[in-house]
């Protein structure tokens, strides 16, 4: 039993899927089937067992931030009003706690330095999580793009030389297909919100920013991760049952989420 859960095949892909799809499905009758995607990448960080808070370095802040993601989803979504304002907001919000996350590294470069990466991961975390989150209220598109995000960064991160952040990307891609399956298979009834898309969001640009920072992930990877939550936006058979909308939204997903592993892998051969 113990050699099964220290698998790192069981950590960052079967024990959150299952977490997430088991959480899903006893909470959406309530509208909280987005918890799924937090559940089930906590459950990972758990099994993997690599989080402490001393020291809190960058990895354990983006711990902290991924799991603070899903409790101010829960909040947006239950005690206010969604408006046009919500998504740019919270992409604001965590594109300034990114900051902190890389703190660790930007003091030990030169201002002008310090200003290009920071101000650089801070925009790119704005973006991904404003475009993420403006799909609350469209389950299966926002499926697709957390199971992508999570999914692409994972391995983004992996061929950039973090182990580590390459589990917790792929832990969080199986959570958020645990989602997209429930939603394939119950369509309109089941609901995203900032739940969902915050979680999804806040961790993958957290954990793609943390590669490239920490590790070897070119910033040309960030820039087409950046695309996935706007390819999924491409044309959907509306008419059609919701599992072949899930598939097309996934497979335009798939598209910059294979260019940014192209990229990592050719920056990786060059190294």
């Amino acid at each position: 039993m113990q050699e099964l859960i220290t698998n790192p095949v069981i950590q960052s892909s079967a024990a959150p899927f299952l977490v997430g799809l088991v959480v899903a499905a006893m909470l959406f009758p309530v509208r909280l089937a987005g918890l799924a995607a937090g559940a089930g990448f906590l459950a990972a960080v758990w099994l993997i067992g690599a989080f402490g808070f001393e020291p809190l370095t960058a990895t354990r802040k983006i711990v902290v931030l991924a799991a603070a993601a899903p409790a101010l989803g829960v909040l947006a979504d239950l005690a206010f009003k969604p408006t046009r304002a919500t998504a740019p907001i919270l992409g604001a919000l965590f594109g300034a706690a990114s900051i902190w996350v890389i703190w660790s590294v930007l003091v030990q470069k030169t201002t002008q330095e310090a200003a290009l990466l920071g101000g650089g991961v801070a925009v790119f975390v704005l973006v991904v999580v404003a475009l993420t989150v403006s799909l609350q209220d469209r389950a299966v598109r926002a499926g697709s793009a957390g199971l992508f995000l999570g999914l692409g960064t994972g391995a983004g991160a992996i061929i950039g030389a973090s182990a580590l952040l390459g589990q917790y990307g792929l832990a969080l891609g199986a959570a958020c297909g645990a989602f997209l399956l429930l939603a394939m298979i119950l369509g309109k009834r089941v609901v995203a919100g900032a739940t969902f898309t915050l979680t999804a969001s806040v961790g993958a640009a957290l954990i793609a920013a943390g590669a490239m920072v920490l590790a070897r992930l070119p910033w040309t990877s960030l820039a087409a991760f950046a695309l996935i939550p706007l390819a999924v936006r491409l044309p959907l058979p509306e008419k059609l049952p919701a599992w072949i909308q899930a598939i097309v939204a996934s497979l335009y997903a798939l598209v910059p989420a294979a260019g940014a592993g192209w990229l990592a892998w050719q920056s990786s051969r060059v190294v």
